[in-house]
């Protein structure tokens, strides 16, 4: 399979961005997918993760009430919905996948376990 994220961009503070996460060379029904950062100089996180139904999800804690996780199997994709930006925001935006979880858990959204993992797309967000 092969993750390519895009959406990103420059953003003013308090502004919107959805990320995209589209999966070729295969269908993604039983991907459980996440999005992660890395700012520079810091470790890499997981901002958001969702299982392979759809039904459960995971913010880190920063994201929450801001961010919002989906995923439209029809179109192999996974977003990422970024309202309310904040310039500590700023990072190279990755998205990954478990490709199997599926077949063992369709509710298992964390964000542990992600080995499969696209190009990135930076975000920046201006004070």
């Amino acid at each position: 399979v092969q993750l390519q994220a895009s959406g990103g961009g420059l953003v003013q503070a308090g502004g919107s961005l959805r990320l995209s996460c589209a999966a070729s060379g295969s269908t993604v029904d039983y991907y459980a997918i996440g999005w992660f950062r890395q700012a520079p100089g810091k470790e890499r996180e997981g901002v958001a993760c969702i299982s392979s139904s759809g039904s459960y999800t995971i913010y880190t804690e920063s994201a929450k009430g801001r961010f919002t996780i989906s995923r439209d199997n029809a179109k192999n994709t996974v977003y990422l919905q970024m309202n309310s930006l904040k310039p500590e925001d700023t990072a190279v935006y990755y998205c990954a996948a478990d490709p199997i979880r599926g077949y063992y858990s369709d509710y298992d959204a964390s964000c542990d376990g992600m080995n499969h993992w696209g190009k990135g797309t930076q975000v920046t967000v201006s004070s």
